[in-house]
């Protein structure tokens, strides 16, 4: 009904013309006294065809319209599937389409091409950064002292923040090696959680864990840096107390700790990219990306992660490992 009084609305000054057409033959026979007949007879035969071309136009529209509307569930180049034009406008309208459809793709071309050198070179300097890192770790394991234990806590940080880099970048690559199989679960987490040994012994946080003996479908690489973010963001909120892992269900994976929790404004907008909250604004360091990242990371592997927490009590991080539709970005 909607598009049927567009179409009428876009056909009124020919309806206005018909309209005035009559009137104005009608006054002029009635002034020279000749039969209104003569022009009402003529004007009902007239309407009449007029409205089986108007129906017949509405027809021949309608399907245009409809044609176009189906444009809209077409992913590939829409200048493929225009309709042939029929008349001045749609002829103007199309070049109009083709000038603009070139322009988007050599614009998208050259941002693509910015994207790619980006991308590149930040991949680059990750790998290459990764080198002093390793000479550093060397040196320091020869040095036990205060200093060498608070230099490689930093520099732990320092290997967490660039692989944060490289998975950032790897996301929305069209290269991203995702291997899909069933792994051991407590495989790895108990990767995942050695990696952090050293800050639980140092900080004297307790790790409640058992073995889970159970297997998940998932990528090891891609869900390990997920877990690895969650424990890092339960060893920098807890200042005291234990950090449990356990299988709720039979395949949602908990870590909960006992640190200073989240707030209930900050709760729901947790995993969006830079916010930080509350919690981030109290500690300079935090980013926003870690979690956003995990949140990432679990649709595209068919998973899914929430967050429950109570100020001063502490948080609790559900990782949903059901295997579900994977998502490629």
């Amino acid at each position: 009904m909607k598009f049927f009084f567009h179409y009428f609305k876009q056909r009124k000054t020919a309806a206005v013309l018909f309209v005035l057409f009559v009137l104005s033959f009608l006054v002029s026979f009635i002034l020279y006294k000749i039969p209104a007949g003569a022009v009402l007879y003529p004007s009902v035969l007239f309407a009449f065809f007029a409205a089986v071309f108007i129906f017949l136009d509405y027809r021949q529209v309608l399907k245009k319209h409809k044609k176009l509307c189906a444009f809209l569930d077409y992913t590939e180049d829409l200048t493929d599937f225009l309709p042939v034009p029929e008349t001045a406008d749609d002829y103007d309208y199309q070049k109009i389409i083709y000038l603009i459809t070139d322009e988007q793709k050599r614009r998208n071309l050259a941002m693509n091409m910015k994207y790619s050198d980006m991308v590149d070179y930040y991949t680059v300097w990750a790998h290459q950064i990764k080198t002093p890192i390793a000479s550093i770790k060397l040196t320091l394991q020869n040095h036990e002292s205060e200093l060498s234990k608070i230099i490689a806590d930093d520099l732990f940080r320092i290997e967490q923040y660039v692989e944060m880099v490289l998975m950032f970048l790897r996301l929305d690559s069209d290269y991203t090696d995702y291997i899909i199989q069933e792994y051991s679960l407590d495989h790895i987490i108990k990767c995942a959680v050695k990696k952090f040994a050293a800050q639980f012994i140092r900080r004297k946080i307790t790790l409640q864990y058992q073995p889970l003996n159970t297997n998940v479908i998932t990528d090891e690489k891609w869900l390990s840096f997920v877990i690895e973010q969650v424990i890092s963001n339960s060893l920098k909120y807890t200042p005291k107390g234990e950090i449990s892992i356990y299988l709720e269900g039979s395949k949602t994976l908990c870590i909960k700790d006992t640190g200073i929790g989240i707030a209930p404004e900050d709760i729901a907008r947790i995993f969006e990219k830079g916010y930080t909250g509350y919690n981030g604004r109290t500690d300079k360091r935090a980013s926003g990306i870690g979690l956003y990242l995990c949140k990432r990371i679990c649709k595209n592997l068919g998973h899914s992660i929430s967050a429950f927490s109570t100020p001063g009590k502490g948080t609790v991080i559900k990782i949903n490992l059901d295997k579900k539709k994977l998502f490629f970005e």
